[in-house]
């Protein structure tokens, strides 16, 4: 099933001041940014380490681009500060639909695409002890977006 954590996800005000702390403070590079108009946010992804099944573990920065975005939202809310965690999976149809039996809600009813062309999906923070939660594949390193 879960393979490993693939991130954190943290809730920033200012994206290119969380990255430049994280730089400073701990030596961690930006592998990875994007713009989610999706999920309305811009991000970065400095990679932590690598992992026995080949994948990485990452800090994902996220910074709303609008305010009515979930991570805006959930900024206005909570202030800055750890959003979600995510855990990889080989394959999160199958891992959402075995969550799903054993009654935790899945917020998605198909996976949407997430950072690096993944597929994502987030379970509610009520049946998971009041942490949001993502569940991710990886795609492929040739299909990964740059």
């Amino acid at each position: 099933m879960l393979t490993r954590i693939d991130h954190i996800g943290i809730a920033c005000l200012d994206l290119d001041r969380t990255v430049e702390f994280y730089r400073a403070t701990y030596g961690f590079e930006v592998c990875h940014t994007e713009v989610n108009e999706e999920q309305g946010v811009r991000e970065a992804m400095l990679r932590v380490n690598g992992t026995d099944d080949g994948g990485s573990s990452y800090l994902q920065l996220l910074e709303p681009i609008r305010q009515d975005s979930p991570v805006g939202k959930w900024l206005a809310k909570n202030g800055e500060g750890v959003h979600h965690i995510a855990f990889g999976t080989a394959d999160v149809d199958a891992d959402a639909e075995a969550v799903r039996g054993k009654g935790v809600r899945v917020l998605y009813d198909e996976p949407r695409t997430g950072s690096m062309g993944s597929r994502i999906t987030f379970l509610h923070p009520k049946d998971c002890h009041g942490v949001l939660t993502e569940l991710v594949t990886s795609a492929p390193p040739a299909e990964r977006e740059h």
